[in-house]
């Protein structure tokens, strides 16, 4: 299970679940005894990613993670924005349908139609003052790494100058080619800060996804702080197997996430973990509280 299939059979939408009342029930359990979490020490802003909690009604989701102390959301439609909002959240990183993973800026095919998809999101964004909008570098196909550098500049410059006056940021997430994103270009850091290097945009940055990179590179830490003015945003997961990031995987989260807050990170760490407790929202709690330095 990866967030590719997620996201091709479940879709991101509030109404893709035809399990209503076990969505309903696994909501209604989870607010009952899910203590008021809010005072945490705001060192680091804390999101989730929709899709693994997918079967849990968005407004029921949304106010189960506000009364933890969460303030964010990750992966959201724009027809999905409106029902965060009104219970105190944030869509964290924007995207829509036509984002793909394996047909992106690398293919010069592709610019015409991405670039005037991503104009309608990022007007979109502008208007409700949401500040990160996802990109991808899409699949090799046999393309080497300089050549595909080059495309996505072309493909991502002029949507980078629409973008700045509204104050939005393309985002371009580090996936792993190894086991979930075969073939994915944008799969090591060097190679996504040498693309930020050669576009030279401000608002131009990378989502560092802790868990595809640890696969892909390992040596976290020195990453982050070697690249960490070329990343906006973090996703979590445990590993191997991406699910929660206690002490059943490898990666030591509260370490991580101390080096990411001295960086003078004041950007947001999204839980990206798919759940293995029957009660998931008490394993989104645990992740919240492990990342809460």
């Amino acid at each position: 299970m990866n967030r590719r299939n997620v996201l091709k059979n479940l879709g991101l939408g509030a109404g893709f679940i035809g399990l209503v009342g076990t969505s309903r029930l696994f909501a209604s359990e989870a607010m009952e005894h899910l203590e008021d979490n809010s005072a945490f020490s705001g060192k680091i802003n804390l999101s989730v990613c929709r899709w693994p909690y997918a079967n849990i009604p968005l407004k029921e989701f949304a106010q189960a993670c506000a009364k933890m102390g969460i303030t964010g959301m990750d992966l959201l439609k724009p027809s999905e924005w409106e029902t965060v909002e009104k219970e105190g959240l944030v869509c964290s990183m924007a995207t829509d349908d036509f984002a793909s993973i394996t047909d992106g800026f690398n293919e010069p095919a592709n610019h015409k139609k991405l670039q005037e998809a991503y104009r309608g999101l990022i007007d979109k964004a502008a208007e409700h003052n949401i500040k990160n909008v996802i990109c991808f570098s899409g699949n090799r196909h046999g393309m080497d790494e300089e050549t595909g550098i080059k495309n996505c500049v072309k493909g991502l410059t002029p949507l980078l100058e629409y973008a700045a006056p509204k104050n939005v940021n393309l985002v371009m997430e580090l996936l792993n080619s190894k086991v979930d994103h075969k073939d994915y270009m944008c799969d090591h850091t060097k190679w996504g800060v040498a693309l930020a290097k050669e576009l030279d945009k401000p608002n131009f940055k990378l989502l560092y996804d802790i868990y595809h990179m640890q696969i892909m590179e390992g040596d976290v830490i020195r990453t982050i702080r070697d690249n960490h003015e070329y990343i906006n945003h973090y996703h979590t997961g445990g590993v191997p197997g991406r699910n929660e990031i206690n002490d059943s995987q490898e990666l030591n989260y509260s370490a991580i996430m101390q080096a990411i807050y001295d960086t003078g990170f004041d950007g947001y760490v999204a839980q990206e973990f798919i759940p293995t407790w029957d009660d998931k929202i008490s394993a989104l709690k645990q992740g919240i509280e492990i990342c809460d330095i």
